[in-house]
């Protein structure tokens, strides 16, 4: 049996449930098709309970915080047990909200896979086809798994929010996002955390703040290993051993996270059947406008190789349903200028370039102001450690190409400086800005 629609979404997660809900909402006929969890990636392991451990090494932190302005109670462990529950419960909810959101807005929701038998077609995992004019690829990534002996003792980012205690000594290979993150949440909340990275950490976000950050997350105990090529894990009676191309050995760890990139999810979709191309590992290549090289079929999100960011995914899908449905021929979403934060210990934010991305763009044009300072909570509590905020801007009008920011709030505050640099921010329009104070956020309003 063969149903027709307008729109087939593959994929459940945050940009196909975007594309679904927008289109529909444009009066497409649209059918959702995921075995697993409505949200995907985001909700279930990734950006949901990843902020939701993040916020609990925060308040891990104001504890000792609160010590230190004079409360008497001590710090405490955290109740990892009661802490998954209420995790769960809220990520739970979030299900629940999706699958009534989409009843009312007529999306049909098929829990099964599907894969091309067509450019038009897709036979879902029980046999029967679906058939529409446009059909959008949103089916995710999932975390690289590493052909090394021993891989198995360790664990990917997935399987982090399955804990039930806390790893005392942890190893950690790689550094990007994930690795930095649960680098710094894991150590937060009281784990030994080593950190043993291949390339240069936190690839794409300014040199001088990811330099910063390091030192301040070496300063609170986690150590760093660099130039590492793990080679593989092994199990002593003390805990895991890494053996280490460039050293002995690293170790013994109680756990091990394997931080090393993520693969699209492509090789069920038979995508060679609709003729769609890929790129080398994998990845649906697509334009500026989500169209592969088959007309009617789009991908989005983590499947493409564009920024992997959940609210990039859903602008994404958004602009595409409004484009092949809302009678918006020239929808599509800007690729520039897209704010990203780290949510390490402490968060470091970024919108625009780099400095060293400016430098190679506008040359001696570039100007650069900086401001490092002790934010008032922790020099109130005798602290020494600073915040870091870095201006880029070029030419003669100092229009700003570029805003970093390290430190607590940073995350919060930047979304602001985002809108306003996306809509043509100079320095003399800061200069202009009366700031807010005592705030960390004035020192970016109040750089010479």
């Amino acid at each position: 049996m063969t149903a027709s629609h307008d729109l087939i979404v593959l994929g459940a997660g945050s940009g196909g449930l975007a594309t679904a809900f927008r289109a529909a909402q444009h009066g497409a006929r649209v059918v959702l098709l995921d075995p697993a969890a409505l949200g995907g990636t985001c909700v279930h392991r990734g950006c949901v309970p990843k902020k939701a451990l993040w916020f609990a090494a925060q308040l891990a932190q104001a504890q000792q915080l609160a010590v230190e302005f004079g409360f008497a109670s001590q710090p405490g462990l955290l109740d990892w047990e009661h802490f998954r529950g209420l995790r769960q419960r809220y990520i739970d909810a979030i299900d629940q909200r999706y699958a009534q959101r989409l009843q009312e807005a007529g999306v049909q929701l098929l829990r099964q896979a599907g894969h091309f038998v067509a450019s038009d077609t897709i036979e879902l995992s029980d046999g029967n086809r679906l058939q529409a004019a446009q059909i959008v690829i949103a089916t995710g990534a999932r975390p690289r798994r590493l052909e090394l002996p021993g891989f198995e003792l360790g664990m990917v980012s997935d399987d982090i929010f399955a804990l039930h205690a806390l790893p005392r000594r942890i190893g950690i290979v790689g550094g990007g996002y994930v690795a930095m993150e649960f680098a710094g949440l894991l150590r937060a909340l009281g784990s030994e955390v080593e950190v043993l990275a291949h390339g240069p950490l936190l690839q794409g976000f300014d040199d001088e703040l990811v330099q910063a950050l390091m030192l301040q997350m070496q300063a609170h105990g986690i150590r760093f290993s660099s130039h590492s090529a793990i080679q593989a894990a092994h199990r002593t009676d003390d805990g895991i051993m890494l053996a280490d191309a460039s050293t002995a050995s690293h170790g013994p760890y109680d756990a091990v996270l394997w931080a090393v990139g993520r693969v699209p999810n492509t090789e069920a979709l038979a995508l060679d059947t609709a003729g769609v191309r890929t790129g080398d590992h994998g990845h649906v290549l697509t334009n500026t406008r989500q169209d592969t090289n088959v007309a009617g079929i789009h991908a989005l999100g983590d499947v493409t190789a564009r920024k992997a960011l959940t609210p990039v995914a859903v602008a994404a899908g958004r602009r595409l349903a409004d484009r092949l449905f809302g009678g918006q021929p020239d929808a599509q979403l800007d690729y520039e200028n897209i704010p990203s934060v780290v949510f390490a210990e402490p968060p470091l934010g970024m919108v625009g370039l780099t400095e060293a991305q400016a430098r190679s763009q506008y040359g001696d044009a570039v100007r650069v102001h900086c401001s490092r300072f002790t934010p008032m909570q922790w020099a109130l509590g005798g602290r020494h450690e600073q915040s870091l905020m870095k201006l880029i801007s070029v030419g003669v009008e100092e229009r700003v190409v570029g805003i970093h920011a390290l430190g607590p709030g940073v995350d919060e505050m930047l979304q602001g400086f985002a809108v306003a640099l996306k809509l043509g921010l100079r320095k003399r329009d800061l200069d202009a800005t009366v700031a807010i104070h005592p705030t960390s956020a004035e020192e970016l309003i109040l750089m010479g």
